[in-house]
């Protein structure tokens, strides 16, 4: 399996004498990562950090793909995420906290209940690659 398409191809360059990289993907901005002190600086995101924007990103993707393909109105779109990390090493999350808070005035606990759904079980691929290893709870909200 070569196809190009499936591939993704990703540049991380050390920017300092400690743990600073910038990453970047084809010709996006790159982004700042590092880790906290005494071993970092704390000058760009954590691993864990992107993991978290990747995950809510991918969720808020493919829920708002669904609602408007519902023709559903969407005023405002938001996803809250905390990770909980375990005490033992490797520290990862043990728990991924995810509240989803939707503007809309037509959009229903069911529509929102079906798109969780669907990200969850076919249509989030960062979902689908900690499914089973973390645990996430998703909550919702709807304001008019």
């Amino acid at each position: 399996m070569n196809d190009k398409s499936k591939e993704l191809h990703a540049t991380l360059v050390l920017v300092n004498d400690r743990l600073h990289f910038s990453g970047a993907v084809k010709d996006n901005a790159p982004v700042s990562i590092d880790y906290i002190p005494p071993l970092g600086d704390d000058l760009g995101y954590t691993s864990l950090e992107l993991l978290l924007l990747s995950l809510s990103s991918c969720l808020g993707s493919a829920a708002l793909t669904f609602l408007r393909r519902m023709k559903k109105s969407i005023k405002g779109f938001a996803i809250d995420s905390r990770g909980i990390r375990r005490e033992e090493h490797p520290t990862a999350f043990k728990t991924i906290f995810m509240e989803l808070t939707v503007e809309s005035s037509d959009v229903t606990d069911a529509d929102l209940n079906k798109v969780i759904a669907l990200a969850e079980e076919k249509y989030c691929p960062v979902w689908a690659m900690v499914k089973g290893n973390v645990e996430i709870v998703v909550t919702r909200q709807i304001k008019p």
